[in-house]
This record gives structure tokens, C-alpha cells and sequence, in this order.
């Protein structure tokens, strides 16, 4: 069941509307979403994740205009980003199709301040400066050559760049690298931050690359 206590509804409803098309209200758009057989559980709440929590916080802290989100996925970031930075612009980018395009959905639903673009993340397709803050959330551990996508980051980004990486092996055939505290500030720096620092939050490490002081 779609509804505001487990999922990110007023989302959801966008994701219905953009496939199906416009015109349904939320409440339609979602019946409608569900007799259509969508994929509506992506949209179910993220936001109490230790991990995602402290995303979100160190976002309101650098409290910015406009976010590109790299590798964008399935929403576990971009939607708690979404539903808790209102007024943000947010570009989120993702190398396969299918995401980019479900992303793209929720944009044309009704979330005029979201753009989805499918893009290679070592090769931006943006000028340098485009955007207050880069994100790139659980995505590094996927790269086997992370050092061009810490590069692209910090030059598309005016400001900062937000990285977050799991902190211990698991099971996931997907993950390529394990980055430890002192690997991924060295990432970081090599590819010309000024500053980085690092925490960790329950089984994952965060980074704030600084482009700017």
C-alpha cells in the first residue's frame, strides 16, 4: 500500500502520472499506477537510514541551490534529497537507461525541478561549475577506476562534492573496491580537492570533498 507514513507518495504519484500520463491526481495516478503493474515499492521511505540521515544533514548544512546526483539508481538517496531539500534543482545522472528513464518519469509526473539524464560519470557532460554540490552515493565502490569520477565530480562542482561508501566487505557481486577511511580522502585529493574529510556512519564512510574554501 502507497501511502505517506511508508512511502514517498506525493513521488510515487509523479512516477504514475509520467508514465501514464498527465491529468490523474495523485490519488488516481497511484490506483492507476498499481492496476498498471509499476514498480512503486522504489519509493518506499529511506530517510531514517543512518547513512541517508547524514547525507541529508550535511546537505542542509551546505544548504545548496543546485545538486548533481551521479549514479542516481534507484532513488535510496535522491528521493529523501528530493522530499526533504525543497527548492533544490536537482540533475541526477545514471549510466543505465532503465534508471535514468524511471527518473525521468518522476520529472515529467510533475517534479519540475528534477532532470534526468543518462551519462557516463567519468565523462560529465557538463561545464566546469555547473552546480553548487556533486553527489555520488554508494556508486564508487561500483568503478573500477574511481580516480576520473572524483576528477569529473570536483570540476562540475562549484562548491562540494558529497561521497558516501560502504565501510566493510558484503555480498554485493556489484562491489568492486573497498575504500578505507585514508583511500578515500587520498581519491579525492588526488583529483584536486582542496579539503576532505571523512566520517563514518554505521557501516558506511562519508566524504566532503571541498572545491572551494
Amino acid at each position: 500500500m502507497i501511502d505517506d507514513a511508508s512511502h514517498y507518495r506525493w513521488l510515487a504519484a509523479c512516477y504514475a502520472r509520467g508514465v501514464l500520463g498527465d491529468g490523474l491526481d495523485d490519488d488516481a495516478a497511484l490506483a492507476a499506477g498499481e492496476r498498471a503493474g509499476l514498480r512503486m515499492h522504489r519509493f518506499k521511505r529511506a530517510a531514517e537510514l543512518p547513512r541517508v540521515r547524514a547525507v541529508l544533514g550535511t546537505l542542509r548544512g551546505l544548504a545548496p541551490a543546485s545538486l548533481l546526483d551521479v549514479g542516481s539508481g534507484r532513488g535510496v538517496f535522491l528521493w529523501p534529497m528530493l522530499d526533504a531539500l525543497d527548492g533544490v534543482r536537482v540533475t541526477a545522472i545514471d549510466v543505465l537507461a532503465e534508471r535514468a528513464a524511471g527518473i525521468a518519469a518522476v520529472a515529467r509526473g510533475g517534479v519540475a525541478r528534477l532532470t534526468a539524464v543518462r551519462m557516463d560519470a567519468a565523462r560529465l557532460g557538463f561545464v566546469a561549475g555547473a552546480f553548487d554540490i556533486a553527489t555520488v552515493l554508494e556508486v564508487l565502490e561500483h568503478v573500477i577506476d574511481p580516480a576520473p569520477v572524483a576528477a569529473e565530480l570536483l570540476r562540475v562542482a562549484r562548491r562540494a562534492v558529497l561521497a558516501t561508501v560502504p565501510s566493510h566487505e558484503d555480498d554485493n557481486p556489484e562491489h568492486v573496491r573497498l575504500f578505507t577511511a585514508d583511500g578515500l580522502r587520498t581519491l579525492f585529493e588526488r583529483a584536486g580537492a582542496r579539503r576532505v574529510v571523512v566520517d563514518g556512519v554505521r557501516g558506511h564512510l562519508t566524504a566532503v570533498a571541498m572545491v572551494s574554501s
